[in-house]
């Protein structure tokens, strides 16, 4: 590293310092994502603003993620946009307070906090909601929903506000914005060999979640599902216990499994999607005016995230390709050889569709909202 790498970064890490140390780690955090803190006079004035912003501000909102800020690149859960426009959206009457990758939990752990109360708002999984609203969990149907567009479609459609968001809000959670992250891949381990068709997975030890969905669509594809905790996969891909894994080739290359695969295929059964919840009851306890701010926001957030999509994954895309990944799309009749296997349509599934809806009439309309185009676009893989 030259002089000037060397002081640019020690500058970098001094700024990073003196804003924590004065208690403004979210103002750190926005000067590092703005990439101005190598300059003193720049993270000065980020901080100032900061303050400013927290000072005048008539409500606080503490806002966890998962995820550290440069996610987005490949993982486009934009954090730092919810931030900005929900503060701009409600004139500057909350101010977001960051708490980013996973500082105060993840997952489950994010959503209880937003149910307790003890955070107001948090990304998590889809399928973390599902012990909440156990319909929520249709979306692990294969095939229901896994194209980004037929998700779009669902989570958007007036069958879904009225089927699960009253289900979602009797636990005390109000949804702001679902996200879009792409749909869950097939990933072999570096070893493995590509996976065209069904019959390709046939004695693969696929790691799975805890998800009874999952663990029943790969058996029914050929596939000998292993359940393994999230923390250990990387080490169980690498080890041989599992052969292969699906979450979307942005969480592949966030959480590092670049260099311990050799092959993603794009078989589009069932989203990796996410949700940004808010305690409801601080929600209703807001005025009027800055809850229509905060529902704006959202609506300004779900369009910028729809649009960074195909971005996203293109980044992750030629991330992995360099460290040798090799990548396939499938045909229609190669995806129908999918479906065929275990899409949802078959007689298998229909004690989830009844458990998880309610009745098959629910399930009947909630399906017809992911078959109807509705006002957003997204690409699909």
């Amino acid at each position: 590293m030259d002089k000037s790498n060397t002081e640019t970064v020690s500058a970098e890490r001094r700024n990073f310092l003196k804003l924590t140390a004065g208690g403004g780690f979210t103002a750190a955090l926005v000067a590092g994502a703005a990439g101005v803190l190598w300059s003193d006079e720049a993270a000065a004035q980020t901080a100032q603003e900061e303050r400013e912003r927290e000072k005048a501000a008539d409500h606080t909102m503490t806002l966890a993620t998962a995820y550290v800020l440069g996610a987005s690149r490949s993982y486009p859960i934009l954090q730092l946009d919810l931030k900005e426009n929900i503060q701009n959206a409600t004139n500057g009457k909350v101010y977001v307070k960051l708490a980013p990758g996973g500082q105060l939990g993840a997952g489950g752990a994010l959503a209880q906090a937003v149910q307790g109360g003890t955070i107001q708002c948090a990304q998590h999984s889809l399928s973390n909601f599902a012990p909440f609203a156990p319909a929520v969990d249709l979306i692990n149907l294969p095939y229901f929903c896994g194209a980004n567009q037929r998700f779009t479609n669902l989570v958007n459609s007036d069958a879904w506000k009225s089927e699960v968001h009253p289900k979602v809000e009797a636990s005390g959670f109000k949804a702001l914005f679902y996200v879009v992250i792409d749909p869950r891949v097939v990933a072999v381990r570096k070893g493995g060999n590509k996976v065209i068709t069904p019959g390709d997975l046939s004695g693969v030890k696929f790691r799975v979640p805890g998800s009874k969905m999952l663990q029943q669509y790969y058996r029914m594809v050929g596939a000998n599902p292993t359940p393994v905790a999230w923390g250990e996969t990387p080490s169980a891909i690498k080890q041989g216990v599992a052969d292969a894994l699906d979450p979307s080739v942005g969480a592949l290359f966030v959480f590092g499994f670049k260099d311990i695969l050799s092959h993603v295929t794009f078989t589009q059964a069932v989203p990796d999607s996410q949700v940004y919840s808010m305690n409801l009851e601080w929600f209703n306890g807001l005025p009027s005016d800055v809850q229509e701010g905060i529902e704006f926001a959202g609506e300004i957030t779900t369009q910028q995230n729809l649009a960074k999509v195909p971005a996203a994954r293109a980044y992750a895309m030629a991330e992995l390709t360099k460290a040798g990944v090799e990548f396939h799309s499938l045909s229609e009749d190669q995806l129908a050889e999918w479906k065929e296997a275990g899409g949802y349509q078959r007689s298998e599934w229909d004690q989830f569709k009844t458990e998880l809806a309610g009745s098959m009439d629910v399930f009947a309309k909630l399906e017809e909202g992911a078959d109807t185009m509705g006002r957003y676009y997204v690409h699909d893989a």
